[in-house]
């Protein structure tokens, strides 16, 4: 059956040739192949990408079921919500590569968080999640319940309470698309956030207890139990986006269920891709090559592998388009 293949995606295929962008195009029609033969991915997301909007496209694919599983920063899962209720009030610093120190300090003082040439707005985007996010912590606690940071998160897009603040359209925020379709999400080091470090304080000012969010450790356990009920027939593919614990994280649930928990037909992973602009380095897990993953458990022989040396926040969207027949 012929695909009627939308503007973005002829573009790509008339234009993108060769070297990275022929890698592109290779990882794009890897992905297609693999959900096509009934496989499952997951997507990673290291860096700032929700800051780098990458809700716009990363929505559609979670509406399309495109993308079974999410492993996340805390940073991508927080920011993606502080786009959706504080957008206006970001600051764009083109020329953040002129900036001098004095430049720097200044927009401390003015409550602005700096993330390449965006700044994050402290008070509309920071303390407005805050507000209403302690309060779910707190009813948490006092009904005795416990839960992950994501589905904290949940809790509040579900509950409406942010519909006040939206600034964008609600269809460009892809944790409220994850939340839609209560979307598994893996949070690993997750206290490495602002949240994360708001929670940590009202644990410290005895406000709250550390118990009533689900750790890390518990967070392998649920993805360990993801993968095995869901890694039959054509298997889980692997879509990582930077690198960083978003990535290595998720990928070591296989060696750990083969190797720590003796289960020996656990498949490995069945599609890899990394788009990444960190090059190949001594020591480095975001600049290790795909191969370097079969010493360690984490892919066959077999798996097709990419890799993309590129900027993710112009090669995820790119690729994404492709998948959606944009």
């Amino acid at each position: 059956m012929s695909v009627t293949r939308g503007p973005i995606s002829k573009f790509m295929e008339t234009n993108y040739l060769h070297f990275n962008a022929a890698a592109m195009m290779d990882a794009a029609k890897g992905y297609e192949t693999h959900l096509d033969e009934g496989g499952k991915m997951m997507i990673t997301l290291a860096g700032a990408m929700s800051t780098a909007e990458l809700g716009i496209s990363l929505a559609e694919m979670i509406r399309q079921d495109k993308v079974s599983i999410i492993s996340c920063t805390g940073a991508n899962l927080e920011e993606d919500i502080m786009n959706l209720v504080a957008h206006s009030h970001y600051k764009r610093v083109p020329n953040y590569r002129d900036l001098s120190p004095q430049d720097e300090w200044d927009l401390l003082e003015n409550h602005y968080n700096r993330v390449t040439d965006t700044c994050i707005p402290e008070e509309e985007a920071f303390r407005r999640l805050q507000k209403h996010i302690h309060k779910i912590w707190k009813d948490a606690e006092e009904a005795g319940e416990r839960f992950f940071p994501h589905e904290y998160m949940y809790k509040m897009l579900l509950s409406g309470d942010l519909e006040q603040y939206y600034e964008i359209d609600p269809k460009n925020s892809w944790m409220l698309a994850a939340a839609e379709k209560n979307l598994p999400i893996v949070v690993p080091g997750w206290e490495d956030s602002t949240m994360g470090n708001i929670f940590a304080s009202y644990v410290m000012k005895g406000e709250l207890k550390a118990s009533t969010m689900k750790s890390g450790i518990e967070y392998m356990g649920y993805l360990a139990d993801w993968y095995i009920q869901n890694s039959a027939g054509k298997g889980i593919g692997f879509f990582q986006i930077g690198g960083g614990i978003a990535g290595d994280f998720p990928i070591c649930v296989v060696p750990m269920l083969y190797q720590d928990m003796e289960m020996e037909n656990i498949p490995f992973w069945s599609y890899f891709c990394q788009i990444s602009d960190s090059t190949t380095s001594y020591g480095s897990y975001s600049g290790a090559v795909p191969n370097e993953k079969i010493t360690w458990g984490k892919l066959d022989i077999n798996t097709p592998k990419f890799i993309v040396e590129s900027d993710a926040t112009i090669v995820a969207p790119l690729i994404f388009a492709w998948i959606l027949k944009m």
